[in-house]
C-alpha cells in the first residue's frame, strides 16, 4: 500500500518563497505519476503540477508556470513542490498525490489518483 506523508508548508508573505516535500512509502515510485493539487478556500481542488510516469515530463496549470517547480529523488522516493512569488491567491490546502497506472488525458484530473497525502495549509499574506 502506498503511503505520502507531507510536510512544509505554514504562512509566509507575498513575495516568499515555500518548498513543499512528499515522502512516498511503498511500492514502485519511480514508475508512478506524482502531483500536487490544492484547495483553496470555498473552490475545488485544482491541479497544480505534475510529473507523468512514462516520460517524466512536467506538467503545470498554465497560470503557475514560471513560478512553481515540481520535481523528484527516485533515490529518496520524495516529492517537491518549490513555489516562489508567492500571491495571496496561492493560499490553499496542498495535496501530494500518486498513482500508478494514471494515462496522460487524466493528468490533471483529481478523481484519477488513488493516493493521497494528508494535505498542508500554505497560507499567502499580502
Amino acid at each position: 500500500q502506498v503511503q505520502l506523508v507531507q510536510s512544509g508548508g505554514g504562512l509566509v508573505q507575498a513575495g516568499d518563497s515555500l518548498r513543499l516535500s512528499c515522502a512516498f512509502s511503498g511500492r514502485a515510485f519511480s514508475t508512478s505519476t506524482v502531483a500536487w493539487f490544492r484547495q483553496p478556500p470555498g473552490k475545488e481542488r485544482e491541479f497544480v503540477a505534475a510529473l507523468f510516469r512514462s516520460t517524466g515530463r512536467a506538467y503545470y496549470a498554465d497560470s503557475l508556470k514560471g513560478r512553481f517547480t515540481i520535481s523528484r529523488d527516485n533515490t529518496k522516493n520524495m516529492v517537491f513542490l518549490q513555489m516562489n512569488n508567492l500571491k495571496p491567491e496561492d493560499t490553499a490546502v496542498y495535496y501530494c498525490v500518486a498513482d500508478q497506472r494514471l494515462i496522460l488525458s487524466s493528468l490533471r484530473l483529481p478523481g484519477q489518483y488513488d493516493f493521497w497525502g494528508q494535505g498542508t495549509q500554505v497560507t499567502v499574506s499580502s
